[in-house]
């Protein structure tokens, strides 16, 4: 790897968190924007986010950097439990992150680096740029520790020059009163606009009647795919699901399903467009890929993942998704709601172009005089 075959290119060193996939696929739009922009893009992340982006980015470069690997329960309450314990163990990690950092900043000079999520990825002699749709963060264990938490994030987003927000300001927010809180951090925010992969839907194709779209970490992951299979012996509607998972044998299922393992970006896109019906977690990066292409879903939050919890509820009193928690979930019962349910649909605005453009600019006039600019 030798970034200095043409050294007038900048050099952004990115890295997303590894909680789910969501960090990764949010930050392909950002890459790409990057690339537009004439600029070298080096991806520090672990095997299965390699294995995501080189699909979109076959000649992309990449290090080697392990991530947090937090692991849920079996149920809500044991959900809690174990991110609490693991709590140390992440503070750890996020010491280990920086000082790996400072050894690669030994053998590479990045002009600037963009951290999604990923406290210890920054430093101060180089211009660090913080992505988060968690400004107030929602436990689940009442407004005093949530007040704490946000003070504690605060203290680990100073440490970066900006924090960008993937998601709108003010009253359209996707993520409500996590990503627009009352107070905001010291440094200087942005915000981004919606962050999503998913390109406009040109035309209607053959129709998915349900798509189902499985991730998140386990085993939730998977207990949330049984009660779907199960259920889906009984309702015979015409259905795709998308396991979101690599190497690991098909479940055997009805005639009325097809599985999908994995599906790159351009199917998934496709399916989306296709799809009459959606149902998925509310992980945030889905939320913004289902809302950017004005589609009907029914989301059902991670037990005992607090901020779905919240984000499910708010997209739900917004009339944007009709949702249900899982301790409640009927497929027929849902799906027979959602149909009844009056949807609403927001407009998206992408404003990360000018702002990564700024950033750009900043750096690539040190080392040509030009501004470069994104098409």
């Amino acid at each position: 790897m030798n970034f200095n075959v043409n050294n007038t290119k900048p050099l952004i060193l990115l890295s997303p968190l590894d909680w789910g996939l969501g960090h990764t696929t949010r930050c392909i739009p950002i890459i790409h924007t990057l690339l537009q922009l004439n600029c070298d893009v080096l991806v520090a992340c672990n095997s299965r986010q390699k294995e995501l982006l080189i699909r979109e980015f076959p000649d992309l470069f990449f290090m080697p950097l392990e991530g947090y690997n937090v692991q849920y329960g079996t149920n809500k309450r044991r959900t809690i439990a174990r991110i609490i314990l693991q709590l140390p163990g992440i503070l750890i990690k996020i010491k280990r992150e920086h000082r790996w950092l400072k050894k690669l900043l030994q053998q590479f000079r990045p002009d600037f680096i963009i951290s999604d999520n990923r406290f210890g990825f920054y430093t101060r002699n180089i211009p660090s740029y913080f992505i988060t749709h968690q400004l107030a963060i929602e436990t689940g264990l009442g407004k005093k520790i949530n007040t704490i938490t946000r003070l504690l994030n605060y203290h680990f987003i100073h440490r970066f020059r900006e924090c960008w927000v993937p998601d709108n300001q003010g009253a359209s927010a996707l993520a409500g009163t996590l990503s627009n809180p009352g107070k905001l951090p010291a440094i200087p925010v942005q915000y981004l606009g919606p962050l999503s992969r998913m390109q406009p839907c040109n035309s209607a194709g053959t129709s998915i009647p349900l798509l189902i779209i499985l991730s998140g970490p386990e085993p939730q992951r998977s207990v949330f795919e049984q009660l779907l299979l199960q259920a889906l012996k009984q309702v015979t509607i015409a259905t795709t699901i998308v396991r979101g998972l690599t190497g690991k044998p098909a479940p055997v299922v009805p005639a009325h399903v097809t599985l999908y393992d994995h599906a790159d970006a351009a199917t998934l896109n496709s399916m989306l467009c296709a799809a009459e019906m959606i149902i998925s977690r509310a992980g945030y990066t889905t939320v913004m890929d289902v809302l950017k292409l004005g589609k009907k879903s029914i989301l059902v939050p991670t037990p005992g993942q607090a901020e779905q919890e919240y984000i499910a509820q708010w997209l739900l009193e917004k009339q944007l998704a009709y949702t249900i928690p899982q301790q409640a979930f009927e497929l027929q019962q849902a799906l027979e709601a959602a149909q009844h349910f009056d949807f609403n649909r927001i407009t998206i605005t992408e404003n990360y172009h000018p702002i990564l453009q700024q950033a750009v600019a900043a750096v690539s006039t040190k080392k040509t005089g030009v501004i470069l600019s994104a098409e």
